[in-house]
């Protein structure tokens, strides 16, 4: 992701926005609360307010660059939406999220869709899993 990037979504390029635009396209994991941004930020001695990143995001939301998921049991996170689909699952006792992607399920989903008369425009499918013991 780089300028032409903001410009295409018409955002002015300034710098929290190219940082923050920079830290979600490097960064692991690739889900992150604001928190864990601004954190980072913080580390890479940034002087970006809690308050810019929340706006920072929003924007990116609304023009396209990012998603936002709302797990349940946890806080919005956020990834730049680099055109691929992918599902998650959301480990319930540590938190991590973990993108997949199954052909099979891609193709099972459309079948039960069409058994019902529909065709899928969209959709998201979230697992929540616990480590086996």
């Amino acid at each position: 992701m780089e300028l032409h990037e903001l410009r295409k979504a018409g955002l002015k390029v300034t710098h929290p926005r190219m940082r923050i635009l920079a830290l979600l396209d490097q960064i692991k994991p690739r889900h992150m609360t604001a928190e864990d941004i601004y954190r980072q930020l913080l580390e890479q001695g940034d002087e970006i307010g809690l308050a810019t990143v929340y706006r920072v995001l929003t924007q990116f939301e609304a023009a396209g660059l990012v998603l936002k998921h709302n797990f349940e049991g946890g806080h919005a996170v956020y990834e730049l939406d680099r055109g691929e689909h992918h599902d998650h699952m959301v480990d319930v006792d540590s938190g991590k999220v973990i993108e997949f992607h199954s052909e099979e399920i891609e193709q099972l989903q459309h079948k039960i869709a069409a058994q019902h008369g529909y065709r899928i425009e969209d959709h998201a499918l979230v697992l929540y899993v616990r480590k086996q013991r």
